[in-house]
């Protein structure tokens, strides 16, 4: 009896001293947190959405500094029409808005000056007409009295003197003409056909070159003068895009550099500028200082006033690991690239950003040199891991 008590109180001992087994319902994982599960897409779904992969590179990075600017023409670009004479506006054909070509009449302005001009035109050309009919009888004689002296029945007296008035009628003719090119001249200016004009006191208000009006603050009806501004015509193939500067940025930037313009009106699309013109005077209210972009403008696709985006390089270069922007998406607040694990599973990987330059971005943390990231088509992946994440809640 006493050894089955002493077997059972060293069994009970052995059981109390032997640990107890864990709870697997307890048990505390120390699992990375970002760490998720791998996103399956298919080598023809990616071809579908055009997905495209980059390997993380150390670049040479120049800071670009973000500014708002508004397209404007170019001053040295814009034609000022005004009349060249007093007169009354009886025809618009030009509007605010219209594109113009070189020569385009924009306006009919009946003007005195045009009426008198034309009249002295069309008496110059009878006055020439007549001097020109004295000299055609003046010459005949010249030949006949050189033939008559030839065979002795005149004298040199008398060729010497049909001589002097053939070569006055001559440079009365060549002064004549002298008139009318003059005249002709001065009705150009004014917008008349000289060979057209008989006594008409209209006159054409043409476009100096080709371009949009931009300014036509006139009616017809109107009296105007050579001091009265008709029209602003501007040639818009180079436009100028005018940003603000804040005055601690002045000194990053400089002219000469290059610059991007983006506007909303053409999403994706870019237009590349030089900054031609850094200001010298600060505004006081706004501590900003104009600058010029100096832009190309094939098809006259920037439009004037609209807003636009400037990107201008700064004196700050630095070699550091980046992607491309279109590379980085936003989950649950936290910046993220997509890593290719092979060739169809991708996994998140959250990264920690450092500056930005253009379309590259720094990347200071959660990403090494190598890595395959997703460089186009990340959005897809994103919609990919997010449709994932609910299915599993579900």
């Amino acid at each position: 009896m006493k050894t089955i008590i002493i077997a059972l109180l060293l069994g009970l001992t052995v059981a109390g001293c032997s640990p107890a087994k864990p709870d697997a319902s307890k048990e505390v994982t120390t699992a990375d947190p970002q760490q998720t599960p791998p996103i399956e897409i298919g080598i023809e779904a990616q071809k579908q959405v055009g997905l495209e992969v980059a390997t993380a590179a150390v670049e040479s990075l120049n800071e670009f500094l973000q500014v708002t600017g508004t397209v404007q023409p170019i001053d040295r670009q814009i034609g000022h029409i005004r009349p060249l004479a007093s007169g009354r506006l009886q025809e618009i054909f030009a509007r605010v808005g219209d594109r113009v070509t070189a020569g385009q009449t924009l306006a009919q302005l009946d003007t005195i000056e045009a009426g008198d001009l034309g009249s002295q035109y069309l008496g110059a050309q009878a006055d020439l007409k007549k001097v020109q009919a004295q000299h055609a009888t003046a010459f005949k004689q010249l030949e006949r009295n050189r033939h008559l002296v030839e065979i002795g029945a005149a004298s040199q007296k008398d060729l010497e003197s049909s001589q002097a008035e053939e070569e006055a009628l001559q440079a009365s003719i060549s002064a004549q003409e002298s008139v009318i090119n003059g005249l002709s001249v001065r009705m150009r200016r004014l917008g008349v056909d000289g060979e057209n004009s008989r006594t008409s006191s209209m006159t054409a208000i043409r476009s100096p070159f080709a371009g949009v009006v931009i300014k036509a603050a006139i009616a017809p009806g109107e009296v105007v003068d050579p001091t009265s501004e008709l029209f602003q015509v501007a040639d818009l193939s180079r436009v100028w895009v005018q940003a603000d500067v804040y005055e601690k940025d002045i000194g990053r930037i400089r002219a000469g550099q290059m610059a991007i313009i983006s506007v909303d009106t053409y999403p994706g699309e870019k237009f590349s500028g030089k900054m031609t013109y850094v200001g010298d005077i600060l505004d006081p209210q706004t501590r900003t200082v104009k600058v010029r972009c100096e832009v190309p403008n094939p098809g006259t696709k920037l439009k004037l006033d609209m807003f636009a985006s400037v990107s201008l390089p700064t004196t700050f270069v630095k070699r550091a690991l980046a992607v491309p922007a279109a590379a980085l998406q936003q989950v649950e607040n936290d910046e993220v690239v997509f890593v290719q694990r092979d060739s169809t599973h991708f996994e998140k990987r959250i990264v920690q950003l450092g500056k930005t330059a253009g379309d590259w971005v720094e990347i200071t943390s959660g990403l090494k040199k190598d890595d395959k990231i997703v460089s186009r088509g990340a959005f897809f992946v994103k919609s990919a891991l997010l449709k994932n994440q609910l299915g599993g809640e579900e």
